[in-house]
């Protein structure tokens, strides 16, 4: 029988995905395989079909389109307007390095078989015959860095975590993905949940953790959806509970919904979040992988990071570390939206140019016009100017330039683009959003906002400018955590790129009375 396949991912569902799903199926009489996304948002509700030369897609799909799809022969996988041919063949799947993202969009997300059957377990297989010390002498090896923004080596941290004695250990994974422009995620928890599974009980087996907690978002209900079937399907699998695949050691996991505070995406205050507190910022040392969730050794990763280690584990730290450039090691799933014609997620090795993901996977601005800025990072990543895109994306490049790759969404804006509007935005969004624990964040932003509003009616516009660069020096150097510490980032890109926005003189770059 033709397998049929629509995602069930949110983007789809979002462009009517469900309603394409249900008519297919009253129109053929076949099941429809709901998978998860391709990444190529544009083009959703994306329908796939099975041919004997491959998967065809065809897309974006109305639910007006499916009737006129089905006559003129999408169950063959023929020529339509809206058929884009074989998806593997197409530019945009065909230039990626999938590693992380190489079964979402193709596998059913709930079949641990389809799972098995493209590679899934290998990776926990390998795991429980090998001791704590040599799972996180893999994970060391790869070069792996937390892929939540801080860049942190994954190495170092499970090491601490391992070798801290306690009679609990927690793996705790950040799903809390609030940043503007990334849905890395939320795409992976809905396409590819097992990934995710095995990927912290291969944590749990590396550090000595039994217990696991993934920390997610409300505003996901798909995920959540998927996420608590996966678990109670690897519960029957033996991928989780008192004997982790015959290991003879436990690994228990369940889902827990945060209540939308953009701060609990910092690690301390999302663990005092799932404590049941307030969602606050913890004051450090000590550090979470000494004294995390209930004071006892925590390993908090973000989603990516946790899913790239099944990977590591089946094919080794050393084919890891071979992908990237330097320091940066890998893959990352990098996130295109805003004013883009082509928005979606593209993973490529690090050293791939902004350039290439903007043009050639992005296809520059949607509205046309000519690029001005890209904010690379979420809401309080830099503005990129558009003749610095041929930069490579690694951490290091942009860190030179006081910017970041952070969790890898990449937001375009056209030449219309107010980008002193949007050095202000900056203050409003951590005003809004600080935990209110420090005072260089809670009041800092609040009166950066104030000032910049000055700068914009322009009152007395170098003396409030100077008065903003005083500002952010003590949010950068004073916060307690990168709330209000990266608050300064957006704006001081502003000052340095786009002087003119804020009634400076072109080339003059922010920093005290600094030419």
């Amino acid at each position: 029988m033709t397998k049929i396949y629509v995602p069930l991912d949110s983007s789809a569902v979002a462009m009517g995905a469900d309603e394409v799903a249900r008519k297919i199926h009253a129109i053929t009489g076949f099941d429809v395989v709901r998978n998860g996304s391709r990444g190529m948002a544009w083009l959703e509700p994306f329908v796939e079909v099975e041919t004997a030369t491959g998967r065809v897609g065809y897309g974006p799909v109305t639910l007006d389109d499916v009737q006129t799809l089905i006559e003129d022969g999408m169950l063959e996988g023929r020529a339509h307007p809206l058929c884009h041919g074989l998806v593997e063949e197409m530019p945009f799947i065909k230039a990626q390095e999938r590693l992380t993202f190489a079964r979402c969009g193709i596998t059913n997300p709930l079949s641990m078989a389809d799972y098995e059957t493209h590679g899934g377990l290998a990776g926990v297989l390998k795991a429980v015959g090998m001791t704590a010390e040599a799972i996180c002498d893999e994970v060391i090896t790869s070069g792996l860095r937390g892929r939540g923004g801080a860049a942190f080596p994954a190495g170092i941290k499970w090491s601490t975590v391992r070798g801290a004695k306690a009679d609990q250990k927690y793996i705790v994974c950040n799903a809390d993905e609030g940043d503007s422009g990334t849905f890395a995620d939320r795409m992976i928890m809905e396409g590819d949940p097992f990934l995710l599974i095995e990927g912290m009980v291969i944590a749990g087996l590396g550090v000595g953790a039994t217990k696991g907690y993934i920390y997610l978002r409300s505003e996901y209900p798909i995920a959540q959806e998927v996420l608590t079937a996966a678990i109670d399907r690897a519960y029957w699998k033996g991928l989780l509970g008192d004997d982790v695949m015959g290991s003879g050691k436990a690994f228990h996991l369940e889902v827990f919904m945060g209540a939308g505070a953009y701060i609990c995406g910092e690690e301390t205050s999302l663990l005092e979040s799932l404590e049941g507190k307030r969602g606050q910022v913890r004051a450090k040392p000590p550090l979470p992988a000494l004294e995390g969730l209930d004071a006892k050794p925590t390993l908090v990763h973000n989603v990516i990071s946790l899913c790239a280690i099944p990977t590591i584990l089946a094919k080794g730290g050393a084919f890891y570390r071979d992908h990237g450039m330097g320091k940066s090691t890998g893959t990352m799933p990098f996130q295109i939206a805003g004013n883009v014609a082509r928005g979606g997620l593209v993973e490529k090795a690090f050293g791939v140019t902004l350039r290439d993901l903007v043009e050639t996977f992005g296809g520059g601005t949607r509205s046309g016009r000519p690029l001005k800025a890209v904010q690379v990072g979420g809401p309080l990543g830099a503005y990129i100017p558009a003749d610095k895109l041929d930069m490579p994306m690694d951490y290091e490049t942009f860190m030179g330039i006081g910017a970041g790759v952070g969790h890898g969404g990449i937001v375009l804006f056209d030449d219309t683009a107010d980008m002193a509007a949007q050095a202000k935005y900056a203050f409003d969004f951590c005003a809004h959003e600080s935990c209110g624990k420090c005072t260089p964040c809670r009041i800092g932003a609040v009166r950066g906002s104030e000032v910049m509003a000055k700068v914009i009616a322009g009152e007395e516009v170098e003396a409030n400018l100077t008065l903003i660069e005083d500002l952010l020096e003590v949010m950068e150097d004073g916060s307690l955590c990168a709330m209000g510490g990266m608050t300064p980032v957006p704006v001081k890109s502003v000052l340095k790129y786009f002087p003119e926005a804020v009634g400076r003189e072109t080339g003059r770059e922010a920093g005290k009375g600094g030419d």
